[in-house]
């Protein structure tokens, strides 16, 4: 087919350009067998089956007969060949067509594509014979195109494969075309009948019936599969392999296991190694077998448990305080020691107690000890300890002495040790003028408050108190004597074989008591010599005797009983009947 070029006789080839009077002479018409009538071809999209026309040249003023005389071709001249010109889609066979003379019928065939579209079909002329005169191109073909209902073309959208694993199909989907209804769609129908624990075979089925009632489908089947079964792998965690972990902060080791088709999960590790007091290395395992039966590379990590935290160590001393004076203990004072290592290895060893014994500025030190080797020390310093007393010694002595001649006490003497507090000083207690046996005690003491003692024993001798003498009577008899006389008391006093001669020295003392008198036959002897001196107290010395003159009272029938008492307590008592 080939677009209409205009050539010799171009002008007016088409059956509107023709006019009778214009003044143009045409040779011969070009006409088609179908020029009256209203039908023309009609042809079927798509189909093989064709639809035909004839075109034939006749003469001018001729009837059409093929023996037509008008015809202005001569014969021995060159075809006249036409370019059939078809709507789109729409094929003509033979195209060229070539004409050899007038009156003969060629038969043009039509064919439409299924894209073909109706409208006219014409000719051009391509070449025409030698001659004078146009063509009247009469030719003008209806040709119409009909599609018939065909039936839809369906198939499965999504399904690429012949299987897939469980969890991971795809979304089937339909696709439709259909010549007569562009906009037909479909839903795909999915069949999982034959599903077991979601594996086995899966049908998808698209089907779509038009509007003239064809039907079309497609149905496509995949196998759902379980999931290839990959080796777990398996890594510990919380702890690093070659680590070092303080004793009582190590992480807890676990493990991670990673598994596409099991799942992850996080199991705890298997620790072994023995820890002594929670030192040492462990290590960490982990391993794990899938459910498919694959077992994971083995993991493990080693580390290791120290204590690098010093114990701790506290001295103490008892009693706390010191029990003597100027800070000294007067016991031996223990020292112990208090070891500790919280959250560490433990104690392994803590300096044991002691006890001190004597000296100044004492010191013990003590040291913990864990399991690690660390060490800790604390030290007990500055104690004083006397243990020992004091000595005491006597400056003089006193040994025996009679009353009114006993010496001053003695003064004594504090000793101490090289390695005691020192002798802070020395009393004496116990001394007495009196008669008697009295013992002397010198007590020393020293800077520690410890004291020590020496004794030391005399015997003061009481006076030999004679008497009383004559006129007066001892022994048991009754003095009778005149109430209102005047008796002299004579006696006499010695120190040993000394004789006591000052009145002041004596320290006499008289007292007369009222008693009652004797009854039945008492012994009596009347007083014969009364005194007519005064009643103080004297030394006769030439009787070398004392004398105290008793005024006795004026009370007949009354009896005393009169007492000389010396000043070291001595004694001598006589009875006396006034009348």
């Amino acid at each position: 087919m080939r677009t209409l070029t205009r050539s010799k006789a171009v002008a007016g080839l088409t059956a509107g350009l023709v006019v009778a009077g214009g003044g143009i002479a045409w040779a011969d018409n070009i006409q088609d067998d179908i020029v009256n009538s209203s039908t023309g071809v009609t042809l079927v999209a798509g189909s093989a089956t064709g639809g035909t026309a004839n075109i034939k040249v006749i003469g001018n003023n001729s009837d059409g007969a093929v023996t037509d005389p008008g015809c202005n071709w001569d014969t021995g001249e060159n075809p006249l060949v036409l370019d059939i010109v078809t709507p789109s889609g729409v094929t003509a066979n033979p195209d060229p067509l070539s004409i050899t003379g007038c009156g003969v019928d060629k038969t043009i065939t039509f064919t439409a594509s299924a894209t073909a579209q109706s409208g006219t079909a014409t000719v051009t002329i391509q070449s025409s014979p030698a001659g004078g005169g146009g063509y009247n191109n009469q030719v003008s073909i209806p040709i119409t195109v009909t599609r018939p209902n065909t039936p839809p073309t369906v198939s499965v959208t999504g399904i690429d494969s012949t299987s897939y694993v469980i969890g991971s199909e795809p979304t089937a989907g339909c696709s439709v075309t259909d010549a007569q209804e562009p906009g037909l769609t479909a839903t795909p129908v999915v069949n999982r009948d034959a599903l077991v624990d979601g594996l086995g075979d899966v049908t998808v089925t698209c089907s779509v019936t038009d509007a003239g009632g064809l039907r079309g489908s497609a149905s496509t089947s995949y196998t759902i599969v379980a999931p290839p079964n990959t080796k777990p792998s398996v890594a510990v965690t919380g702890v690093a392999h070659g680590a070092s972990y303080e004793i009582g902060t190590a992480p807890t080791a676990g493990c991670e296991v990673t598994d596409a088709e099991d799942g992850n999960s996080s199991p705890a590790a298997v620790v072994t190694g023995t820890l002594s007091h929670g030192l040492g290395s462990q290590t960490a395992t982990c391993d794990y077998t899938d459910e498919g039966g694959l077992a994971a590379d083995t993991a493990s990590a080693t580390y290791t448990i120290v204590d690098t935290g010093d114990p701790t160590i506290e001295g103490r001393i008892s009693p706390t305080a010191p029990d003597g004076s100027n800070g000294w203990y007067r016991t031996a004072p223990t020292i112990s020691f208090a070891c500790d290592d919280a959250g560490g290895s433990g104690i392994q060893s803590c300096t044991a107690g002691t006890t001190l014994g004597e000296g100044a500025g004492q010191s013990v030190t003590g040291t913990a000890t864990d399991w690690a080797g660390n060490t800790a020390t604390d030290a007990v310093s500055g104690i004083d300890v006397d243990l020992t007393d004091p000595t005491a010694g006597f400056d003089g002595s006193i040994g025996s002495v009679y009353f009114g001649t006993v010496p001053p006490a003695p003064t004594c003497t504090a000793g101490d040790t090289a390695t005691g507090s020192g002798a802070a000083g020395c009393v004496v207690t116990g001394y007495s003028t009196a008669v008697g046996t009295h013992t002397l005690t010198a007590t020393a003491t020293d800077v520690a408050g410890r004291t020590g003692t020496e004794r030391l024993t005399y015997t003061v001798s009481a006076w030999t108190l004679n008497g009383l003498y004559s006129p007066v009577d001892m022994n048991g008899v009754w003095n009778t004597v005149k109430g209102g006389s005047t008796v002299p008391l004579k006696f006499e006093v010695f120190a040993g074989s000394t004789e006591l001669t000052t009145t002041a020295g004596i320290g006499a003392a008289f007292t007369a008591k009222a008693i009652t008198c004797p009854s039945g036959a008492a012994t009596t002897d009347e007083i014969e010599i009364l005194s007519t001196g005064g009643t103080s107290l004297r030394f006769d010395t030439t009787a070398g005797q004392f004398i105290q003159n008793w005024a006795t009272p004026k009370k007949p029938g009354s009896c005393y009983a009169v007492t000389v008492t010396t000043a070291d307590g001595s004694k001598q008592t006589a009875n006396f009947i006034l009348k």
